[in-house]
């Protein structure tokens, strides 16, 4: 009996499964070795390494809605993207991205799920009042990093520049008070970035793969995270910063680089390690190289916008320098100065395949094959996984510096939902998008995460 050599595409599933099983691999032993750690010398500082997420399986008021939203994204979500006209699935997009968020976040109820979250004792609500004289407060903001300082800043407040904070702090000034107003700011806001991503992968590597991505970036398990905490809110501005860029670089237009410019800016006053989304904006600069040759302004309306916030939060007194050296001092003060970086340089790597997914993984290995085979691979293949590839170095940058140090499901949420965009390159999109939603419903079901 002769026996038929496996086809490319069943050769190609074989890898995909290997490199998932891999990553599953990776999941297990942090879970593992985690744990013996933990137990051992209480150094991680969290209850379910390597997430910080205690084991508590539920169900809650967003379950039927979750399990809903998910079935019809598997069940309809490729076609749909496919057939949809463009301007349709955009909103499309957005729309699906925020129920399957707020489901989910809704499994643990309104209260904790959403309500609660930006009220804890770490987080930005709790300093709305000493806003009062927003000038003020930013002059005197840096006084307040050091645990050992006068009134010193809870750990959100004092690990981010203010422009985080005093987003929450205009929200209460136009009437929008509370938790839940500051939970559904986030979700909505954030739910955006899967549309901005779309039309990054549409500017620069051509519509198809885009239509391709689009139900992976809406279905993804950092969804669970992106409805608990305002790193989505800051995922979003950054994502739409680099759209903006690739708008700007494949349209020739010195208004969307100027917009983009401002939108980096305040990227920067948000986080610090948004810095990191230039090495992003980076590859869009090199993939519109052609733009920027026949527009030579764009750079410099770019440069022009971004100097626009870190001017005003300059004038108005603020020192981002000086405050980011001292939140390192900060770092090392409280948990992180205790975390093990051995355990955590690779155990993060963990966490971003939770938040990424099996079908994110296998993508991730296509996109490798993409770029070694460049010679012969599709012109829009190679360019995506480009643009994938300078958001894994921004992760592993990040990874390196010792200062993502556990609790990067949240943190690395401006970095990850890049990487899902190798998704696009996958066949068999319903079995992927149904290992993605199964993920993400187990984590949120059997976990009550931290964030």
């Amino acid at each position: 009996m002769i026996r038929t050599p496996p086809t490319a595409p069943s050769r190609g599933l074989r890898r995909d499964l290997c490199a998932a099983g891999a990553a599953a691999l990776l999941v297990a032993a942090a879970v593992l070795a985690g744990r013996r750690i933990e137990d051992a010398d209480r150094t991680l500082f969290v209850d379910w390494p390597p997430l910080l997420a205690s084991w508590a399986p539920h169900t809650g008021p967003g379950t039927p809605a979750a399990v809903l939203v998910a079935i019809g994204t598997v069940a309809y979500g490729p076609a749909l993207a496919a057939r949809l006209p463009w301007r349709a699935l955009l909103p499309a997009a957005w729309g699906t991205a925020l129920a399957w968020i707020l489901s989910l976040a809704l499994v643990d109820g309104w209260h904790r799920g959403i309500a609660r979250r930006l009220t804890t004792r770490h987080e930005y609500l709790r300093v709305i009042d000493r806003f009062d004289d927003i000038p003020a407060a930013l002059r005197g903001f840096t006084g307040h990093i050091l645990l050992d300082s006068p009134d010193n800043w809870p750990a959100h407040v004092a690990g981010h520049p203010p422009a985080a904070t005093l987003t929450f702090v205009l929200l209460d000034r136009i009437g929008l008070r509370g938790g839940g107003w500051a939970g559904m700011w986030c979700i909505t806001v954030g739910a955006t970035a899967c549309v901005a991503v779309l039309i990054t992968i549409r500017a620069l590597a051509g519509e198809a793969p885009a239509r391709r991505a689009a139900p992976f970036l809406v279905l993804a398990p950092a969804a669970v995270w992106m409805g608990t905490s305002a790193d989505a809110y800051f995922a979003a501005v950054a994502a739409w910063a680099v759209a903006l860029l690739a708008l700007a670089v494949t349209r020739r237009s010195p208004g969307w680089a100027g917009a983009s410019g401002l939108l980096l800016g305040l990227s920067c006053y948000l986080s610090y390690g948004l810095t990191l989304v230039a090495l992003i904006a980076a590859a869009v600069l090199v993939l519109g190289r052609r733009g920027i040759r026949e527009r030579p302004v764009l750079p410099v309306v770019l440069l022009a916008g971004f100097a626009v916030v870190p001017t005003v939060f300059t004038l108005a007194g603020f020192d981002w320098w000086e405050a980011y050296r001292l939140l390192v001092t900060r770092y090392g003060q409280g948990a992180g100065g205790i975390r093990p970086q051995g355990y955590w340089v690779w155990a993060n790597l963990a966490c971003a395949v939770l938040v990424t997914g099996p079908a994110t993984v296998a993508g991730l290995r296509r996109t490798v094959a993409a770029l070694v085979g460049h010679r012969t691979a599709p012109r829009a293949e190679v360019r995506l996984a480009f643009l994938v590839c300078a958001a894994s170095a921004a992760l592993l940058v990040a990874d390196l510096s010792g200062m993502s140090k556990a609790e990067t499901e949240r943190i690395w949420l401006p970095f990850v939902l890049w990487l899902l965009a190798a998704c696009a390159f996958l066949d068999r999109p319903r079995l992927w998008l149904t290992s993605q939603a199964l993920l993400a419903l187990l984590l949120n079901h059997l976990l009550f995460t931290g964030w």
